[in-house]
């Protein structure tokens, strides 16, 4: 039941996290997991100087109060905490305005083992890696890793790498080591990267559509000049039949009539010259 109360705050923790904040909570030394007795400096990395961002925290849902109330000690927009166990919690960062950073859950724990992991989410396709330390004793001692309570693997050294992380490695961590004990649970999570819009380029003009472009155009113009040209030949043509029939009889039949009087028809002495009639 503990287990599952932690995994959804940590979800919740992990959705507000990725909406948009003017301002960037950073923790030094970078573990979500702390020994109680360390010390933890906790910074408001601030986009304005004037907003006046403030680091705040809440240990349970009726209890939010802000860094010298009772707890750490502020140095302009950070606050320095030696950490005990009630100092567990979620921080964030605030302003005059209203609007909140990224949120973070720091865990303090009176045991003897930790699971140092990232504080903020994590980008997809970078490296991770998960060290299992113990408070008095060296850190590379051989440690079983757990995600979501599921054993992944057992590491000689005490530390784990995860290479090119997804979003199928968001989950819930932890780490034992024989002899010395388990740590706490942690939430990791995977944010997918950025995208990038490439800048427009002017599509260029492609010759293929051109050239039916420039067919459209002039085969019109080729069967206007078409026809523009055959009907000025019939009317030339027409014109011509008209002045064919207009001319005289007499202007049609003249070289027929005097080509048509034959030698024979011409009597010479007493016969006389016959007449030809014309004809029609």
């Amino acid at each position: 039941m503990k287990e599952t109360s932690v995994l959804c705050l940590l979800f919740l923790i992990s959705l507000l996290s990725c909406t948009t904040n003017q301002a960037r909570l950073t923790v030094s030394p970078s573990s979500s997991q702390i020994f109680e007795g360390d010390f933890v400096t906790l910074s408001c990395e601030e986009d304005d100087s004037s907003a006046g961002w403030t680091l705040r925290r809440n240990r349970s849902r009726r209890q939010r109060t802000q860094c010298g109330d009772g707890w750490g000690k502020p140095a302009g927009s950070s606050c320095n905490i030696d950490v005990f166990t009630h100092d567990s919690g979620v921080y964030w960062c605030g302003s005059r305005e209203g609007p909140i950073s990224n949120m973070v859950n720091l865990t303090v724990t009176g045991g003897s083992v930790i699971l140092q992991s990232p504080v903020l989410p994590v980008m997809e396709g970078d490296d991770v890696t998960l060290l299992c330390k113990t408070k008095t004793t060296p850190s590379n001692l051989p440690a079983a890793f757990y995600k979501d309570g599921s054993l992944i693997r057992k590491q000689p050294t005490g530390h784990m790498t995860i290479q090119h992380v997804s979003r199928s490695d968001e989950g819930l961590y932890k780490c034992d080591i024989s002899g010395h004990g388990e740590s706490p649970s942690s939430w990791i999570t995977v944010t997918g990267k950025p995208t990038t819009t490439p800048p427009s380029t002017p599509t260029p003009v492609s010759t293929s559509t051109s050239i039916p472009t420039s067919a459209s155009l002039v085969l019109p113009v080729l069967i206007s000049v078409g026809s523009v040209c055959v009907v000025v030949l019939l009317v030339l043509l027409a014109l011509l039949v008209r002045r064919d029939v207009d001319l005289k009889p007499e202007e049609i039949y003249t070289t027929v009539v005097y080509s048509a009087v034959r030698a024979e028809d011409v009597s010479i002495g007493d016969k006389t010259i016959r007449k030809r009639s014309p004809r029609l």
